[in-house]
Order: structure tokens, then sequence, then C-alpha cells
């Protein structure tokens, strides 16, 4: 039970299901409803799920060093519950499956799955040395899902499928910073330079904060303006999200005010608020069907 446990934090199991959530919201939305090839948005599911799984794996084997440095003990390469070849052999086995399951969905999937798969691998492997493309890469990650769903079952990305990646993006550039304040000593000893090394701590913070509240902003968008969408004055969207906004505000005004603030707990509950956040966007996407 224990070498399962770590198996799955080892693929980061719980970022696939908010996957499956995003490709799911971004096909409805796309669509229009519910898909009609329910095997298509199948096969997209597992492209997410095994190649977020095959390159999180890959990232732990190619970071256990600096992670030790961090005493990153959430991550079980360090703790040693699971050994790096395991790592390397659940890559080899998920990555080419999550290429081929895009192959059959069609021939934008599989072009999206392929460079954002070598992306990832260029990423773990050496890119992320340059912080500043690896935090962009990241919150890539977090906004193509959506994208990805929708080009799964529609020729045409909506406007408001592209606002949702865009809010997913900011929050994931903020949870990025966030993570680099939290890792500034063992990037400092491996001579990896972070964003917060080149503003400083209390300014990385901020700037965290800033990308919140930006999200925040874009999030009522789709309520009042985008009268398309089916988001457009729908109360369950409005009533979920502004949960969600209520978080990442008082997360942010923390980091605007406090010296020192709980980044690593403040990391955990943007990842609850993320949640209810999914939860809007699928209550509106259910709407639109």
């Amino acid at each position: 039970m224990k070498r399962l446990k770590a198996v799955w934090e080892l693929m980061r199991l719980e970022h696939g299901v908010m996957l499956f959530v995003a490709v799911f919201v971004g096909a409805v939305v796309g669509y229009g409803g519910l898909p009609g090839d329910l095997v298509k948005l199948f096969l997209a599911f597992l492209t997410a799920l095994f190649l977020e799984a095959a390159t999180f794996s890959l990232n732990d084997y190619f970071d256990i060093e600096i992670d030790r440095r961090n005493n990153r003990v959430d991550r079980p390469l360090v703790r040693g519950d699971v050994q790096p070849r395991t790592a390397v052999v659940v890559f080899v086995l998920l990555f080419p499956l999550g290429i081929v399951s895009a192959f059959f969905v069609n021939l934008q999937c599989f072009v999206i799955a392929l460079m954002t798969g070598l992306f990832a691998v260029a990423y773990d492997a050496w890119l992320k040395r340059v912080k500043q493309v690896g935090n962009l890469y990241i919150a890539y990650t977090m906004a193509v899902p959506f994208v990805f769903g929708a080009v799964a079952v529609s020729y045409s990305v909506p406007f408001v499928v592209w606002v949702l990646a865009f809010i997913a993006f900011l929050v994931g550039f903020g949870r990025e910073i966030m993570k680099d304040v939290m890792d500034m000593k063992g990037d400092s000893e491996s001579g990896v330079k972070s964003i917060p090394m080149y503003v400083g701590e209390r300014n990385a913070y901020r700037l965290s904060g800033v990308f919140y509240l930006v999200a925040v902003v874009l999030s009522f968008l789709p309520f009042f303006f985008l009268r398309d969408s089916a988001y457009y004055g729908d109360w369950v969207y409005l009533c979920l999200i502004v949960l969600t906004d209520v978080v990442f505000i008082v997360i942010a005004f923390n980091l605007f005010v406090r010296d020192n603030p709980p980044v690593r707990r403040y990391r955990m509950f943007t990842l609850v608020a993320m949640v209810f956040g999914l939860l809007a966007f699928l209550g509106g996407a259910f709407l639109q069907g």
C-alpha cells in the first residue's frame, strides 16, 4: 500500500484528475454541450493523464539531488519509497502511450501533445535551469488542457475557453513564483537563478499576489460580458467562482503585507481554490448543454 501511494505521488495523479476536468470543460464548452464522440474525448483524457504522469516522474528523476537539498520529503524519490529506475520506467511506458492516444484523436491534438511532450522532456532535462522558462512552461501546462479539450471535439476554440485557459495560466505562474521562494536555498546551491533571486523575496511574494488578483478580475469576465458563453449570467458559476476568488484574494493580501508568509500552506490553499474554480467552470459548461 505504501509503495502504491508513493507511485501515485511520483506521477502526481491528483493533478491528473484536475487535468481530466479541464479537458472535459474545454470539450463541453468547445462543442456546445456533451460531445457526441465520447471515444475521442476518452482518448483526450488518456493523453493528458499519460503525459502528466510520465513527465512528472521524469521531473523527479532529474530533480532528486536538488530536492534533497531543499528537503522535499514530499517527493517519494527523496524519501526512498520508490527507486529512481521506477521513475524512468513510468516515463518510458506512459510517454509514448500519451502521444499515441493523441494521434487517434485528431491531427491538431497530436501536434499539441507532441510539442507539449517534447517541451516537457526538455524542461525536465535542462530548461528548468532557466527558471523563468520553467515557470512559463508549468503555467502553460495548466492552461493548455482547456484548449486541448476544445480542439479534440471542435475545429475552433471559443473565446471563453481562451479566457479560462489564461486564468489558469496566471494562477499557475503565481504558484510557481511561490514555489521558487520555497526552493531558493537549493536553487542557489545549484547555480539556478529564479525570479525571487532577481527581485528579492518580498517582491516575489507581491508579484505572485498580483498574478492571483489579475486572475480574480478576469474570472468575472464570462459572467458579466461574454454573452455567447454559458457562463453569462450563470449564478452557479458566479457562486463557485466567488469562493475561489475569496481564497486567492486572502492569499494575495497576506503575500502583500506579511514579511514571512507560510508559502507552503498557501500553495496548498491555492490548490483547493483551483478545485473550486474547476467546479465553477464545470457547472457553467454543463448548463451550456
